[in-house]
């Protein structure tokens, strides 16, 4: 595989892994609407971070612990999974009623740069993900650190694009999202979403 094609055909991989609904869509949607604009670049940031710590855990040989000890694996997994509930029963029990937030409720809606960041860094899935998925499009005689960190540099580029579009896309249909009923709804739905990636997880398998 020369590094044009390799290239190429982790751009398209990437490209049709991110367009697929998962956690990182339900997160950017609801932040987008609920919370507003520096809240959900926060969200998308730590989304992003969360990458480029598993790329680095896989870079450097840690990642491939996952793949041959269950035991980490199970570990993270349901570390992942308790936080997954967390945000979701949070959502459920205490919705927002308003999109615009006064200091306090800023204040106590938490750090989203964190909960998007966790998001990823907790889901074994994307450290499995990684070891399984990168090695194949490193060129012969190339270095993989390097190369590790330009693929995982382009999905987080196709990632932020997308978490660009979604947020562009909240603004048009602004003046319904930010109805009271439609905010709690949104909440609601995202909290059971979170569940249900929540029970994914913990019954998944490598």
């Amino acid at each position: 595989m020369t590094v044009t094609d390799a290239l190429l055909a982790f751009t398209l991989a990437a490209t049709l892994l991110t367009l697929t609904p998962g956690l990182d869509t339900a997160l950017i949607l609801r932040t987008a609407t609920a919370e507003g604009g520096k809240k959900v670049f926060h969200a998308a940031l730590g989304i992003d971070v969360g990458c480029f710590i598993w790329g680095a855990m896989v870079a450097f040989g840690l990642g491939a612990l996952l793949a041959v000890s269950e035991f980490a694996y199970t570990l993270l997994k349901w570390c992942g999974a308790a936080y997954l509930c967390w945000l979701g029963i949070q959502l459920l029990l205490r919705p927002r009623q308003q999109f615009t937030l006064n200091q306090a409720a800023t204040h106590a809606s938490g750090n989203w740069f964190v909960r998007g960041m966790l998001g990823n860094v907790l889901n074994p899935k994307m450290g499995v993900f990684y070891v399984s998925f990168l090695p194949q499009f490193i060129p012969n005689g190339h270095s993989p650190l390097l190369w590790t960190f330009l693929l995982v540099g382009i999905h987080v580029l196709i990632g932020t694009l997308w978490s660009l579009t979604l947020i562009v896309a909240t603004r048009y249909a602004a003046g319904v999202l930010k109805k009271p009923a439609v905010v709690k709804w949104m909440d609601r739905t995202t909290g059971c979403v979170f569940l249900l990636f929540a029970a994914k997880l913990a019954i998944s398998k490598r």
